[in-house]
């Protein structure tokens, strides 16, 4: 149940993906050659104001298909004869419905099971925070330049800055105040901790909900770029990035875990793992490399800036060079997943 669940759960954010493509491509007159939910062999399809609608045999999302890649056509409507910023809207809608969807799958969760606010819930006794006379009740405000929201924020800031001093500002009776920590190294957990413990989640309304289901997608968008960050100066290497089959291993094993507790937690559990996936796609698609979105949109910013098309067979060069680099990840990191999950 648990991998169904994966598969369905990953389809449902890709083919919210290409339905922001296909929505703003409808909204900007563009014509949209297919769209598809699912990939593979077709069940059905239908013909419809001349766009060919299909259901298709694999559940893992979807696409949708304008001729982004080819030559202008006569066709007034034809994606390359329309104006760069309708071209650029429609590239980049599908990210920002990853985030949309983000945001509505926080504001569910926030609304069932509250919201971590940043105060303070316990100090460890022989920790820095108990040092500098950080006490129960205090609402971390800002721990370096980082404004603070939701508490997780503080463990991601430690795990993202290891070794580095810690300036933090909380506030106590309204008053602000500002203190300088250093992390101490947890033997038994093996990481550095500062010694708070959460005051745990706090009930939402609806108003709340809505405010703070956008710090829990921005946070979730800042964990990755900071992935990625260290990932790229070398803090983490590539045989610690997951793929499909990480991803499969880690929906089934959080179902399995939750499915005792009920079908409540169960559900929590899944939109909880549908918020990180879906922030976490729409930031990789907006990253500036071939094949992405990201890098489509650099094409059309440069068309943008130069006020001329880059010619079509050199920009499909650059994305086929793309594409293979993208696919020789891939398999290296499934061929790691596979190492982690089966052996």
């Amino acid at each position: 149940m648990g991998i169904v669940l994966a598969i369905l759960l990953f389809g449902f954010i890709v083919f919210f993906h290409e339905l922001g493509h296909f929505l703003l491509a409808k909204k900007n007159k563009i014509d949209v050659d297919e769209f598809a939910v699912g990939m593979g062999p077709a069940l059905f399809q239908k013909t419809y104001k001349g766009t060919r609608y299909s259901i298709r045999l694999l559940p893992i999302g979807g696409y949708c298909a304008m001729g982004e890649d080819e030559e202008a056509t006569d066709s007034p409507n034809n994606f390359n004869n329309k104006s760069v910023w309708a071209r650029i809207s429609v590239i980049a809608a599908g990210p920002v419905f990853n985030f949309i969807l983000a945001w509505i799958f926080s504001v569910i969760l926030i609304f069932m099971i509250g919201y971590d606010q940043p105060v303070i819930g316990g100090v460890d006794e022989g920790y820095p925070a108990a040092e500098v006379g950080l006490q129960e009740g205090d609402r971390v405000v800002q721990i370096g330049d980082k404004n603070i929201h939701i508490y997780r924020e503080i463990s991601a800031y430690l795990q993202f800055h290891p070794d580095e001093d810690v300036v933090l500002t909380y506030e106590r009776d309204g008053e602000q105040h500002t203190v300088t920590l250093t992390p101490k190294m947890d033997e038994e957990l093996g990481y550095e901790r500062i010694g708070l413990a959460s005051s745990g989640n706090t009930k939402a309304n609806l108003l709340t909900a809505f405010q703070y289901g956008t710090y829990e997608v921005k946070y979730w968008i800042e964990v990755t770029l900071d992935s990625l960050r260290m990932l790229v100066t070398g803090q983490i290497g590539v045989d610690q990035l997951s793929g499909p089959v990480g991803i499969v291993d880690v929906v089934d094993e959080t179902y399995q875990q939750s499915r005792s507790y009920g079908a409540y937690v169960v559900v929590a559990q899944m939109l909880y793992l549908a918020i990180l996936l879906s922030a976490n796609l729409g930031v990789m698609n907006l990253l500036p490399l071939p094949a992405l979105d990201g890098g489509r949109l650099v094409f059309l910013f440069v068309e943008a800036v130069r006020k001329k098309r880059v010619p079509p067979e050199k920009e499909g060069y650059v994305h086929f060079a793309g594409i293979v680099l993208l696919m020789l990840l891939m398999v290296v990191v499934m061929y790691n997943d596979i190492q982690r999950v089966f052996f």
